[in-house]
């Protein structure tokens, strides 16, 4: 039989282990007594002991093994005979099944009361195990993800769609008890999971007799959950009610938007509808507006990198673009830069579709086609505004790119982003644009090109041995010091949800218009621009600069050949 813990006085047992002083344990109990916060969480926030610390010095006392959740593989089978919610409210997890016992974590396992539930709801003997909060609570959040619960919902929105009710807008939420509706459980169930996950975007995909729902995460596709297709009209016409979209028009393609508050965060949502063989095909990019702003130093660029890229966006005018294709990270770099640049000196205004961030101090303008308030149109106004700074979301056209570049040649300095493989490239495509070669050669101060590649978990980092191929890739930059290297890749682990990746880096090359530069944009050969741009560049490449994050540890080999792939290499 387990033996159940015993009581333990933790302040008494810190003092104890020499982990805490008298003073301390009375000033925490004084904390205590004025705010009724746990006793453990003050020592915590107050600095005097790590979470753990105390986790540790518990498993000591008790005689009980103190696990390390960072390395710890989970399996569901067992972990969901405590069910989420007790989960959570205990702060418990079954580790594992040993000689006929379940090895249960516990944050406190000197809390008789909570030993005892777990006990009833397991139906087994128990044998203690001493887990942190911090560690506990993430795993939680990706071992009990909403799959079964959205497909649920799924099949009973099919069921109500079979048995054709009466009530349509009851069953779509457009009446009273709207938040009930089937369709509005499901999506609402999809959003929470979604922002949990931290999904970049949501595909909501048809097919002949599926309807497929799926989640960016770290830029790559996970399917979330298969349902019936019968139910995809019903989504997508919720979905378009919610947005503004005309419901009755499903032959051509829209776009619209619309806010969702989601555990404790405003969510902007911009939706794309297209038609496609077996329905409408959606896919939502969500856009949180109160995540932090990143500060220049935290993007990781090379020190050279930065370095140039502070010179160019601290010039009074001209022009500084930021290129690659979508999801790259363009308008987060901007928005560092403008977060840098913001001071009460400044009069700084954006144009943008849609606005991502919300800054303050700053004037932020939502462009919308359908008023003609267009990027050229917003733009001639901020110019009347007598602006320092303009940032412009997307150089999408030829009169958008001979406006901005006109501002920057009278004395601003515009920031913008535009869709090209590589930094050399982009004054190439502007003049492919239309715009004059003098204003390219002469408004330009900078082209920073970027990526992103996914890192590598730290929970489950491991040796990487080369295959022949990735040998040979490398030996592209690092010659015959391809071996002097040690290599690593994640093997999966509960943190990352088996992908052995986590959040993801960019990777950057640029160029700055030199004279030697500008003289060959003006001389009208693209062979000759680029032979001078290489020159500059001295093979700062965003290959190199991925292999630099593979030799350090931070990615892997395959993301950095797949970033290669993108540019044709």
């Amino acid at each position: 039989m387990a033996r159940a813990p015993e009581r333990i006085r933790l302040g008494d047992l810190l003092i104890q282990q020499g982990l805490l002083t008298e003073e301390q344990l009375k000033l925490a109990l004084a904390e205590q007594k004025r705010s009724g916060r746990k006793l453990g969480r003050i020592f915590v926030d107050s600095g005097y002991v790590t979470e753990d610390g105390i986790a540790r010095a518990l498993a000591r006392q008790l005689r009980v093994e103190f696990v390390d959740l960072r390395g710890f593989q989970p399996k569901p089978e067992l972990i969901k005979l405590i069910p989420e919610a007790q989960a959570r409210r205990f702060r418990a997890l079954v580790l594992e099944e040993r000689k006929g016992l379940l090895r249960v974590g516990f944050t406190d396992p000197a809390n008789l009361e909570t030993y005892d539930e777990v006990a009833r709801l397991v139906k087994r003997d128990i044998e203690v195990a001493v887990i942190t909060e911090a560690q506990l609570l993430p795993l939680l959040d990706r071992v009990y993800r909403r799959t079964e619960e959205i497909s649920g919902l799924a099949r009973e929105l099919t069921q109500e769609m079979g048995d054709i009710p009466s009530d349509f807008g009851a069953m779509l939420g457009l009446g009273a008890g709207a938040e009930d509706a089937p369709v509005v459980k499901l999506l609402q169930s999809v959003f929470e999971e979604a922002v949990r996950t931290h999904a970049s975007d949501i595909h909501i995909e048809p097919q002949e007799k599926t309807l497929v729902i799926r989640f960016r995460i770290d830029g790559v596709l996970h399917v979330q959950t298969e349902a019936d297709a019968k139910i995809s009209s019903a989504l997508v016409l919720r979905l378009k009610i919610t947005s503004g979209l005309d419901i009755s028009e499903k032959r051509l393609p829209q776009d619209g938007r619309f806010n969702i508050k989601l555990r404790g965060s405003s969510v902007d949502v911009r939706i794309s509808t297209m038609p496609t063989q077996y329905g409408e095909s959606v896919v939502m990019r969500l856009l949180a507006q109160n995540t932090g702003l990143l500060q220049l130093d935290k993007l990781y660029m090379p020190p050279p990198v930065l370095e140039r890229f502070r010179h160019a966006i601290s010039r009074p005018s001209g022009i500084v673009l930021v290129t690659g294709p979508t999801g790259s990270g363009k308008t987060t770099t901007l928005y560092a830069a403008l977060n840098e640049l913001n001071s009460p000196e400044k009069k700084i205004i954006t144009v943008e579709d849609p606005v991502e961030y919300r800054l303050a101090g700053i004037n932020q303008v939502q462009v919308q086609e359908k008023i003609d308030l267009t990027f050229s149109r917003v733009l001639r106004t901020a110019l009347r505004q007598d602006p320092d700074i303009i940032l412009v979301g997307e150089m999408r056209d030829q009169e958008t790119a001979e406006i901005g570049m006109r501002a920057a040649m009278t004395g601003h300095l515009v920031l913008s982003t535009l869709h090209t493989n590589d930094a050399l490239t982009t004054p190439i495509r502007l003049l492919d644009m239309g715009v004059p070669r003098f204003m390219v050669a002469m408004s330009i101060q900078m082209v920073l090109a970027q990526r992103l590649v996914r890192v590598i978990c730290e929970n489950c980092a491991a040796p990487h041995e080369l295959t022949p191929h990735e040998r040979e890739w490398l030996k592209y930059e690092l010659g015959e010091r391809v071996d002097a290297f040690k290599y690593r890749q994640g093997v999966g682990c509960a943190h990352c949800a088996n992908t052995g990746y986590t959040g993801r880096q960019g990777v950057y090359e640029f160029i700055e218009m030199s004279n030697a530069l500008a003289e060959a944009a003006n001389h009208g050969d693209p062979n000759d621009f680029i032979r001078v741009g290489r020159e500059q560049m001295a093979g700062n490449t965003l290959r190199r600069d991925a292999v630099r994050l593979v030799v350090t540890g931070r990615t892997t080999v395959d993301e950095a050949m797949h970033i290669s792939s993108q540019l044709g290499e």
